[in-house]
């Protein structure tokens, strides 16, 4: 089902008032999102990096719906990556959803704190080197935030038009607050970044059965479009190439947990094999470092700093 959208930068018309976005390659802050729409009534998953990306988008959607920016009247954050919320402020009369831990989490990373460390770059040392270069492409100095204005947890039904719309939490996984946004009657659900669809997940909260148990939720789902929140428009095969990818990195980070190394040692040791070929594979130190931190149980969070610096080593170990 999957096959009949080419992995190709722009709007995908979903069928029946259901749209996607898609920003190839899907590496860092290359995300996707979607629009549903129904009589005069609509809904946007997610915005972009910034508002010159998001603007873009809004006005395919606009041109393929007939549905003007400022006349959206939902929008969903999937969850607190700026990559999905950052261009929220060019919909200046949407109410905007979110799940309460990712509101709150918004609100300790802004654009602006992204700006500082991507102008300050070398001054960082190596961590500031990588973070200017995988962020290069993208403003944020000129993001116009807007807030989530309404937040649930657990799950909220919507309308849009006749179109049911369930949201679930299934976070904390990727972020704290993840949510999926399930259409039943299209058999379709948008995942934010519960799926990277030939890209290296990303683990920053964990816990890593949250996450699988997300990916199953899906699998369970009577679905057959699934668009991630990075790379192609997907299946269920997708869905369970990620929760293998958890697993295979649970399973070979516990080992190395157990034989004391130390999350560098053990995220330059793990061979990633079938996984070797997804964007970002750097990513395993990040992911290393959360299951160490769900081993210790102490909670005991890494500055992320530290953690950009740890991927740019390990990319430049997987390069040479």
């Amino acid at each position: 089902m999957a096959e009949r959208w080419t992995y190709t930068r722009g709007l995908k018309d979903l069928g029946n008032g259901l749209y996607a976005w898609l920003q190839p390659d899907g590496g860092w802050g290359w995300s996707n999102a979607g629009l549903i729409v129904d009589g005069d009534q609509s809904l946007l998953v997610d915005t972009l990096f910034d508002m010159h990306l998001t603007r873009d988008m809004l006005d395919a959607m606009a041109d393929a719906s007939g549905v003007r920016a400022e006349a959206i009247g939902t929008i969903v954050n999937t969850h607190a990556n700026g990559d999905h919320c950052h261009g929220n402020g060019c919909c200046p009369y949407a109410e905007i959803i979110a799940s309460d831990a990712s509101a709150k989490e918004m609100v300790e990373v802004p654009p602006a704190m992204l700006a500082q460390f991507k102008k300050m770059g070398g001054q960082l040392g190596p961590a500031g080197t990588y973070f200017a270069d995988i962020f290069g492409p993208f403003d944020f100095e000129n993001v116009e935030e807007r807030a989530p204005t309404q937040t649930f947890t657990g799950k909220m039904s919507l309308q849009v038009g006749d179109k049911a719309v369930e949201l679930i939490e299934v976070g904390p996984a990727h972020t704290a607050g993840d949510v999926l946004v399930h259409v039943p009657a299209d058999r379709t659900v948008f995942t934010g970044d519960i799926l990277f669809i030939d890209g290296t997940p990303l683990m920053w909260a964990g816990p890593v059965s949250n996450w699988t148990q997300a990916c199953e939720k899906i699998c369970d789902m009577d679905v057959d479009v699934i668009v991630p929140g990075h790379g192609p428009i997907t299946d269920k095969v997708g869905v369970r190439r990620v929760a293998d990818y958890l697993a295979y990195v649970d399973r070979e980070a516990r080992k190395r947990f157990d034989a004391g190394l130390s999350v560098r040692d053990a995220a330059l040791d793990i061979a990633l094999d079938d996984y070797s070929s997804w964007g970002d594979a750097e990513r395993i130190a990040v992911n290393v470092d959360t299951l160490y931190r769900e081993y210790r149980g102490d909670g005991v969070v890494t500055p992320v700093i530290e953690l950009f610096g740890l991927m740019a080593e390990v990319r430049d170990a997987q390069r040479a």
